[in-house]
């Protein structure tokens, strides 16, 4: 019991440093947001105290999937990414468990995950594992705050268990580029205590999952001996269903609760924006994602703000470019690959562009300063010829880095069985 209630303190106190960090990070007004929507998603504690039924039906190793939530692939890249990979993998006959670590017990997320085969766990984490653990041959932790909570309990109660570190983003690296961006040292004190952290968690780690080539280069130099892997995010492709000349405005997907979002709005309504509007006087910006109460701060002439929507595919097949014009984050960028899998140009910073095989001129154009982002929209939001050989090249590139064959490859190699 007492070992019970210690590891029940340490969740608490993970959390309430997360809450500090997501304060510093976002402000009161995105934290309390992120908090509010999380409690509503959580059922009465007497509706949380089960798990769903079991739904296996094959006799293949167990795996357990620890996240911060349930994934939604229509609110975000992370979850998309999360939703293929345990299709491919319960494709591959892995019997999967999954927790959410916010607690959640949203029907609709029992559903989703039911549909392809995966258990949807609820209730007391620690006393499920307890029993369970025997069973279990490989644990995934999603995200480094998951993994920092979780991992020492996991090899503790499962010797036996793999257990891989699914970094999604290296989170140390983009609190350093925030830190950079704004000259903060107190985030630069916090992104190098967050780089110390993963350090740790991949050197204990079995297998570290990232999802950029240039990210497991730079592991292997900063924590040589770790067995670091490759498995990007993962897409369908599309494919282009609308031309040039059927098309108009300019598209951003993004939520706001992701601070590198904002700042990327921010800086492109206030310095970007403008300039492109004094060459294209009648183009308006649609901007689709989870909004926050900072997001009412980017109305602005010419700007329409959708929220969170059911379809993307609407945008992206009557947008005619797509625009990410982040100025710090890591990791791969989703919003960049729909856009391309739906054959939408995008113009986008290095920083957006990193890790995404993108050549300028012949499948993106990338610019950073405010003057040549603006210029480049201008250029490609009136030239055909450019627009089409972009597109042509989005889609090459997400067949040939991103698809889900690709994927389902690298998963048989990863989580052999």
């Amino acid at each position: 019991m007492f070992e019970e209630l210690g590891w029940t303190l340490k969740r608490w106190m993970h959390r309430s440093h997360r809450v500090v960090a997501s304060l510093r990070l976002r402000g009161w007004a995105s934290t309390w947001n992120r908090i509010t929507q999380a409690l509503a998603r959580r059922a009465p504690e007497s509706a949380n105290a089960g798990s769903t039924a079991s739904i296996r039906t094959g006799n293949g190793p167990r795996m357990l999937v620890l996240d911060a939530c349930a994934p939604d692939p229509s609110r975000d890249s992370g979850s998309l990414r999360m939703y293929s990979l345990l299709q491919l993998l319960g494709g591959n006959g892995w019997q999967i468990d999954f927790f959410a670590d916010d607690g959640s017990s949203d029907p609709a997320d029992a559903r989703r995950l039911a549909d392809i085969g995966v258990a949807f766990r609820q209730g007391d984490f620690i006393r499920w594992f307890r029993r369970e653990a025997a069973c279990v041959h490989t644990v995934v932790l999603s995200r480094a705050p998951i993994a920092d909570q979780y991992l020492a309990l996991v090899r503790k109660l499962a010797p036996h268990a793999r257990i891989v570190f699914d970094t999604v983003d290296l989170h140390f690296l983009r609190e350093r580029r925030a830190a950079e961006l704004v000259r903060s040292a107190s985030l630069r004190r916090r992104a190098e205590a967050t780089f110390a952290r993963e350090l740790k968690l991949i050197r204990r780690s079995d297998l570290c999952l990232v999802v950029s080539e240039e990210e497991r280069r730079m592991l292997s130099e900063l924590a040589p001996g770790s067995n670091v892997e490759l498995l990007s995010n993962i897409h369908q492709v599309h494919g282009r269903s609308a031309g040039f000349e059927a098309r108009r405005d300019l598209l951003f997907v993004g939520g706001f609760s992701h601070p590198p979002n904002l700042d990327a709005m921010r800086w492109f309504i206030a310095d970007v924006f403008p300039r492109v509007r004094q060459a294209l006087p009648d183009v308006c910006l649609h901007i689709v994602g989870q909004l926050t109460p900072q997001a009412g701060e980017l109305r602005a002439e010419g700007v329409q703000l959708h929220g969170r929507v059911e379809e993307l595919a609407p945008f992206m097949d009557g947008c005619r470019v797509s625009i990410a014009p982040l100025r710090f984050g890591a990791g791969v960028k989703g919003k960049v690959n729909m856009a391309m899998s739906h054959g939408v140009p995008v113009v986008l910073t290095s920083i957006a562009a990193e890790g995404m095989h993108l050549v300028d001129g012949e499948n993106a154009l990338i610019a950073d300063s405010a003057e040549e982002f603006a210029a480049a929209i201008v250029r490609l939001y009136g030239d055909p010829a450019l627009w089409v050989r972009l597109s042509d090249g989005g889609l090459h590139n997400v067949a040939t880095h991103f698809s889900t064959d690709l994927a389902r490859r690298q998963v048989l190699r990863l989580f052999p069985h």
